[in-house]
């Protein structure tokens, strides 16, 4: 798995029930889908014909929260077990999960947990990484998570950590601009120092999505619009690795459907006018 791919371009939304309606009576102008993986990894039921309708219309990206990637834990075979199944009945643009941890021992924190940035973890991540792509006979895209929190452990910063994961693991990139902002306002650091410590070639897809701000902190809900920062962030992030597939993220608080369109033409608009600074390799 060395050959690098230029990220297919396009823009989607995440699937969620809210929209299922809409989106089989009309074809919406997406380019694609993304689906949580865990809501469709069952045998059958309404998620699943829900499923098929749809992929009938719209190409689908899958994406995780249970991977658990970072833990000291074993992998779980039987999750991968069902990860590939849902892939061979779907045939996704690609699956992603995040850089995090989400439990430890058989104990589930059901967080996305963020990882000491250390070369130990670096050698985890590579490790697992590796045998996930191995079991999944296809490369992994991985995201980026918000943080609150630091590790005094940590040896290098965030960006340097997932370039050299990445390019030591041979996986993709799941560029979450909102994820950026939000660390970096709790953490103090320059976003765009981030963004241009990536990989440019190994970023396949982007987020965008909306938080919610505290009197010290933010907090990443996806229960909002994109805020003007994260707008603008993403303006940096298209001039910088040109066209990636971008989609809108929105958990809660969801409004109808043509109003995330809304939001998303405003993300093509600005993908259109980048002058990209970095060719993505092909």
């Amino acid at each position: 798995m060395t050959t690098l791919t230029t990220p297919s371009p396009g823009f989607g939304l995440g699937l969620r029930p809210a929209h299922y309606t809409a989106l089989l009576e009309t074809r919406a102008p997406l380019d694609w889908l993304e689906i949580i993986s865990e809501n469709f990894m069952v045998d059958g039921g309404k998620p699943m014909a829900m499923l098929d309708r749809l992929r009938a219309d719209y190409p689908m990206a899958m994406h995780g929260v249970a991977l658990s990637i970072g833990s000291t834990d074993a992998l779980d075979r039987t999750y991968l077990k069902k990860l590939k199944a849902l892939a061979d009945r779907v045939d996704p643009l690609w699956i992603s999960d995040h850089f995090c941890w989400t439990g430890v021992g058989g104990h589930n924190a059901h967080d996305l947990l963020p990882l000491p940035y250390t070369e130990e973890a670096v050698r985890l991540l590579v490790r697992k990484i590796t045998q996930a792509q191995n079991e999944l006979g296809r490369r992994l895209v991985l995201e980026n998570v918000s943080s609150y929190l630091g590790y005094a452990v940590s040896e290098m910063t965030e960006w340097d950590f997932i370039h050299a994961v990445a390019d030591e693991a041979d996986c993709l990139l799941l560029l979450d601009v909102n994820n950026v902002y939000v660390s970096s306002v709790n953490h103090g650091f320059d976003p765009v120092c981030y963004l241009a410590g990536l990989p440019a070639a190994r970023v396949q897809q982007i987020h965008l999505a909306g938080h919610s701000t505290h009197e010290d902190h933010l907090v990443d809900t996806h229960d909002q619009p994109v805020c003007e920062e994260v707008w603008a962030l993403y303006d940096i992030a298209c001039g910088m690795f040109g066209e990636v597939a971008t989609m809108i993220e929105r958990d809660d608080n969801i409004p109808a459907l043509h109003e995330l369109l809304n939001e998303l033409a405003r993300a093509r608009r600005i993908a259109s006018r980048a002058d990209p600074l970095v060719q993505v390799a092909a």
